[in-house]
């Protein structure tokens, strides 16, 4: 970091009225997710087959996963069997969901699907210290058929339940699950942000490669496992 890292110095007057400036995109911004909400809530449903997934006690019927709520959102994480740390992105994302209770304020539960093994899940999700609750579709197609194929990449579905009958209703992956994250909305507020290459930043502005400031696997086990 040089001396050039550094916003320009201004009096209070200049920098309150380009803060305003500034605040009228955040607010327009504000203004377009509200209604991208709107839309969301106004999208068809496709209905599921009946799968069965496998759990901490065994197997378990989608429709059950829902626990006695109408709503469920599900985190695919991608798995790749038999390594001992799996996808720093997933472990990373999904470990800092510790209070979910919220939700069932909301009628609504949030899990964790993964691709592999029953078993080796539950030891990671130890490991890394994990307190969401996690089932494995390695013995069913559910994880393909929504977007999440095993080997592959990590995905958000939202699933409704009219009785013993499930519908997705919503699915996101790469970057659209950035909305379901606090971290990334924390660091866009500093002023460096991500320091990573492709954001565009100010010269001099610290930069390193996409991803090389993410914590790995082993370092959340550190702190949490």
């Amino acid at each position: 970091m040089t001396k050039n890292a550094l916003p320009p110095v201004v009096d209070a007057d200049t920098w309150q009225r380009q803060l305003d400036e500034l605040r009228t995109r955040e607010k327009a911004a504000t203004r377009e997710l509200d209604a991208i909400a709107a839309q969301r809530r106004r999208l068809p449903m496709v209905e599921m087959p009946d799968y069965t997934l496998e759990g901490e006690e065994g197997p378990v019927r989608l429709v059950d996963i829902f626990n006695g709520m109408s709503q469920l959102i599900v985190y695919n994480h991608m798995w790749f069997p038999g390594k001992e740390w799996q996808c720093p992105g997933c472990t990373g994302y999904t470990s800092q969901f510790t209070r979910l209770e919220f939700l069932d304020n909301y009628d609504a539960r949030f899990v964790i699907v993964i691709q592999g093994p029953i078993d080796e899940a539950l030891a990671y999700k130890q490991r890394v210290g994990n307190k969401m609750t996690w089932y494995s579709t390695a013995n069913s197609p559910f994880g393909t058929d929504v977007g999440a194929p095993p080997g592959e990449g990590f995905a958000v579905n939202v699933f409704l339940r009219d009785g013993d009958t499930v519908y997705r209703t919503w699915h996101t992956n790469g970057r659209g699950t950035e909305q379901l994250s606090h971290t990334f909305a924390l660091i866009d507020l500093l002023p460096y942000g991500r320091q990573e290459e492709w954001q565009d930043s100010p010269d001099g502005w610290p930069q390193s490669p996409t991803y090389s400031r993410w914590s790995s696997s082993e370092d959340i086990a550190a702190h949490y496992g």
